[in-house]
């Protein structure tokens, strides 16, 4: 059987050795490498501040529900590799049964292949001529390797296959004409037009029309009645699109799907000739924000499948928490700790403060963030003092693994003493 991802290559990323490029990593390891330090089993308090990390028992739950719902609901899942940028993690993914990796642009996709991801979706269209042939050269190298992109106008069709042309492509690239929504982001417009560019695209020697994709997060940001019509609604034209694109394939895909409405996907593609593939990424990690209040499986409709599909649970579970130092308190009720924006996500919600390492949530309760700088967090309302370590709720990992080029992995994060059992390394 094929790897689905180089396993040799992953595995070498625990000879890397520990040093100054790592900002989460503290000094003492510096000299050793990955997989030794890992081993050693330090506690997460010789880790200094700020920190993320990620809960490994949170991450192995998360990953056996969402393979377990997907078998369950009888699709494909290609989680959106963007999320981590980590191929640890990916290859975790790919052996729980993902189909395939999802990638969002040029420099993305190079780092699957560097690690071997045998089949990749570029959710977006490949113009860039110079990314173009280095794509063909790829495709050529390695005939066990699967590419899909998208397409969205008869233009795109026209440059890809110019460029294509120009490098003497030999393998023809399998695309998706994108269908998108008025105010949204890219995609045609209507279904006519969809039809148009999937004409164009067979008539090209150079492309080969295997799938039609969409990306439903992008009429909606909340889970309100109105939200998840609209939702539907679109779905209900990506399905139409689909029933209407003369593929040049026996087996062609209907893929869309992010983190917040991949329940619904399934039920509006269910039945449609051809594979339906979720793209949804954040589930592996999920957070305490965005995803957390509108995750399927928060709002209930992903529950069932979960339970009968192996009784992981109906729920995820936040994996990813800042930890930063109270450095200062210069006026009653006001704290200051040592993270910021360079260090947490803020984009989709500020952090939460949850405990205080070695006391607890008490001295939290009621207390909330109410600014991020550069390199602090401003907390209100807490009774902590100067030196106190605070674990802190994140939201949208999106934005939270870039930030952070090795990240420790504790046994419990809720634990008195984690303990780091794995370092994650992201490739951003």
């Amino acid at each position: 059987m094929v790897e689905t991802i180089d396993g040799a290559a992953v595995d070498a990323l625990g000879d890397e050795i520990l040093d100054w490029r790592f900002k989460a990593v503290p000094a003492p390891a510096h000299g050793r490498t990955v997989r030794e330090y890992a081993r050693s089993r330090r506690p997460l308090e010789e880790f200094g501040t700020p920190l993320m990390t990620l809960d490994a028992g949170a991450l192995d739950h998360n990953l056996r529900l969402m393979a377990g719902w997907t078998r369950a609901a009888g699709v494909r899942l290609a989680p959106h590799g963007k999320t981590t940028m980590a191929p640890q993690l990916w290859r975790r993914q790919l052996e729980a049964g993902a189909w395939a990796v999802t990638v969002a642009n040029l420099p993305q996709l190079r780092v699957a292949r560097a690690f071997g991801v045998r089949r990749v979706l570029l959710a977006n269209a490949l113009l860039d001529p110079a990314g173009l042939a280095w794509l063909a050269a790829e495709l050529e190298r390695c005939p066990d390797f699967t590419f899909l992109s998208w397409v969205d106008s008869v233009r795109a069709v026209e440059l890809m296959t110019e460029a294509l042309h120009h490098c003497r492509a030999q393998r023809r690239v399998d695309v998706c004409v994108e269908l998108g929504a008025p105010g949204g982001r890219t995609g045609v417009r209507d279904t006519d037009e969809a039809v148009t560019v999937a004409e164009a695209v067979r008539k090209s020697p150079a492309l080969r029309l295997v799938g039609t994709a969409g990306y439903e997060g992008a009429v909606a940001h909340d889970a309100s009645p109105e939200a998840l019509d609209a939702v539907a609604a679109y779905l209900r034209r990506l399905a139409d699109a689909h029933a209407r694109m003369p593929y040049e394939t026996s087996e062609p895909v209907v893929t869309a799907g992010g983190s917040a409405y991949f329940d619904q996907v399934v039920e509006a593609l269910d039945g449609l000739d051809g594979h339906v593939v979720l793209r949804s990424g954040a589930y592996l990690v999920h957070d305490d924000g965005f995803y957390r209040g509108i995750s399927p499986f928060a709002r209930d409709s992903g529950g069932d499948a979960a339970r009968d599909s192996g009784g992981e649970g109906s729920r995820l579970r936040s994996a990813m928490h800042g930890w930063a130092r109270v450095i200062s308190c210069p006026e009653p009720g006001l704290a200051l700790l040592d993270a910021g924006k360079r260090d947490l996500p803020f984009d989709e919600g500020l952090p939460e403060p949850q405990l205080v390492r070695g006391a607890g949530p008490e001295p939290v309760a009621g207390a909330r963030v109410t600014a991020l700088n550069d390199q602090h967090t401003f907390l209100s309302g807490a009774r902590v003092e100067v030196g106190d370590v605070v674990r802190l709720g994140l939201s949208h990992p999106c934005t939270a693994f870039d930030k952070w080029t090795l990240i420790p992995v504790v046994d419990d994060a809720g634990a008195a003493r984690p303990v780091v059992v794995d370092l994650v390394r992201t490739w951003f």
